[in-house]
């Protein structure tokens, strides 16, 4: 029994568990934490096996940091190798695992010059360290058991946050409580599984699985929980991009004044001149609470140049890819000839803008938002209508906890596997067809958190951070 228990295909298909995963992170590495320019402090870091070793050699104060209590600041000097002065700094020593990194740590608080950081991080450097890749700090985070990849990817969500509900979706997943859906998640998968393989491996010794209806019912509970989170990737782009409004129009009809206004000063140039804009532009706004990514783009008409066609073609590329178009039109002039074809389309809306002036007889009584960007009147209508929208739309976001492309990705590789078990079992084919499927299934929801197949994405998830983090 024991020796059919080692041999069950069952331990050899249940992926393994990211402490089983032998550290990388050997070397010691180092880079400035603080944004690139001026500032009143600059953090540097050091991470690694020889951080405290460096730090030794690079600090001059009243003890040496390896005798340094752990998470408590010192007063001391950051000095060359020939003893000259780079600056006054306090320094603290975060020793293993006791740190973000689950390393030893240290940290430098320095004056926040261009030339004094870039000259501590080159003492650093210069006895041991190597500068670190951008996310290294946060990927041996991970790579150490400090997180799992849910949670390391939120911590770039938390820098970019531009929304009070971005930044609590970003807190939530930081403290885990998306990794927790998952686990949940792959805990039902195990169970699962174990029930199959066990009518596999065990069959002649006296074990009884769930069979039938008893496992369709725990799978479609699996499946319930995998198509909820699902659900909530809209909101997560939503979240993290923000809803994509495309400002469209003839030329000269006041789209780039409209973006202006929107975003509060003077981002785009304004001219009476026909084809000013002949780029897109994209700005983001914070519209009450729910992130707005504003495309300003060139203006349609029939153009001889060259430039100025490229620009048009741009902006048809963007109105395909709008969550919402704003199209916007001089109502002191004549219908544009394109009007019928695109006005009544479900995302869309029109807007009458130069409500200061007289508006042309083509207009009159037409349904639809007056403002003027001249002096500010609709705006504040034109606002509401966008939230609208959004909302009839499904885009507004009302969940914290959404997940993201990559997640969607493996999970619904994961909830595919699941439906294919599901008519295996309903057609009681072979366990060992319903057996590789859940199999499936699990690898891709590990994924999600980073306990399997996580290598070929760790350079593109750490990669968005910025270096020092």
């Amino acid at each position: 029994m024991h020796r059919r228990a080692e041999e069950s295909s069952l331990v050899r298909s249940i992926p393994s568990d990211t402490g089983d995963r032998e550290s990388i992170t050997s070397d010691t590495i180092a880079a400035i934490s603080t944004p690139a320019g001026e500032g009143a402090i600059a953090l540097v870091r050091i991470s690694g096996p020889d951080a405290i070793r460096i730090a030794d050699k690079i600090f001059r104060g009243k003890e040496s940091p390896s005798r340094f209590v752990s998470h408590r600041q010192h007063f001391g000097e950051v000095v060359t190798e020939l003893g000259g002065l780079i600056d006054e700094v306090m320094m603290s020593i975060h020793r293993a695992p006791a740190s973000y990194t689950g390393e030893d740590i240290v940290e430098i608080s320095c004056h926040g010059g261009t030339l004094v950081t870039a000259k501590v991080l080159e003492a650093c450097l210069h006895e041991g360290a190597r500068g670190a890749r951008p996310g290294e700090f946060t990927e041996r985070a991970f790579l150490n058991g400090k997180m799992d990849l849910t949670q390391a990817e939120a911590v770039i969500d938390l820098i970019r946050a531009r929304t009070d509900l971005a930044l609590r979706s970003a807190t939530e997943q930081l403290e885990g409580k998306l990794g927790q859906k998952i686990e949940n998640i792959r805990k039902g998968l195990i169970d699962l599984l174990a029930h199959v393989e066990a009518s596999i491996d065990f069959s002649e010794e006296g074990i009884v699985p769930d069979e039938g209806g008893t496992l369709l019912a725990r799978l479609e509970s699996v499946r319930e929980q995998i198509a909820a989170l699902l659900a909530t990737a809209d909101e997560g782009r939503i979240l993290r991009e923000g809803v994509r409004v495309v400002i469209y129009g003839a030329t000269n009809a006041g789209k780039s004044s409209l973006l202006n206004r929107l975003l509060g000063y003077e981002r785009v140039i304004v001219s009476d001149a026909h084809g000013t804009t002949r780029d897109t532009i994209e700005e983001t706004i914070n519209l009450r609470g729910v992130p707005v990514r504003l495309l300003d783009t060139a203006g349609l008409r029939t153009s001889k140049s060259e430039i100025e066609r490229e620009g048009i073609a741009r902006t048809e590329r963007s109105l395909q890819k709008a969550d919402l178009r704003l199209h916007i039109i001089d109502r002191n002039a004549p219908r544009p000839a394109y009007f019928v074809e695109t006005a009544a389309n479900g995302n869309e809306i029109v807007v009458l803008n130069k409500k200061d002036l007289s508006e042309h007889e083509d207009w009159k009584n037409y349904a639809a938002l007056r403002i003027s960007c001249a002096t500010g009147d609709g705006l504040n209508t034109l606002e509401s209508e966008v939230l609208s929208r959004i909302g009839k739309q499904n885009l507004r976001p009302e969940n914290a906890l959404a997940i993201n492309l990559r997640h969607r990705d493996c999970l619904r590789r994961a909830l595919e596997a699941c439906d294919r078990a599901r008519k295996n079992l309903e057609k009681t084919h072979s366990p060992e067809y319903i057996a590789l499927d859940l199999n499936e299934a699990l690898r891709a929801v590990g994924e999600v958190v980073g306990t399997v197949g996580i290598e070929q994405i760790l350079d593109s998830i750490f990669g968005q951070f910025c270096i020092g983090k």
